[in-house]
């Protein structure tokens, strides 16, 4: 299943906010670089959703605060 995710990067705090069941926004602490922000989306993604975290993965969006992200059903 793909889910539609809005990253806000260098936070305060990570946390995921549930928008519908296809989109959520995610802030993240980590910095824009070296793809080390769209590493933690991935892990606190799964950990949101309580799946593995080789289960989440970003599909499009590499250098975008939107991003595609692929979940497992």
């Amino acid at each position: 299943m793909k889910v539609f995710v809005y990253v806000k990067t260098n936070a305060k705090e990570s946390k995921v906010e549930k928008i519908d069941n296809t989109t959520y926004k995610i802030s993240v602490k980590s910095p824009p670089i070296d793809g080390k922000a769209n590493k933690e989306v991935e892990e606190v993604l799964a950990d949101y959703l309580k799946l593995p975290k080789s289960k989440v993965y970003i599909v499009s969006g590499f250098k975008s605060k939107s991003k595609v992200v692929e979940i497992p059903l």
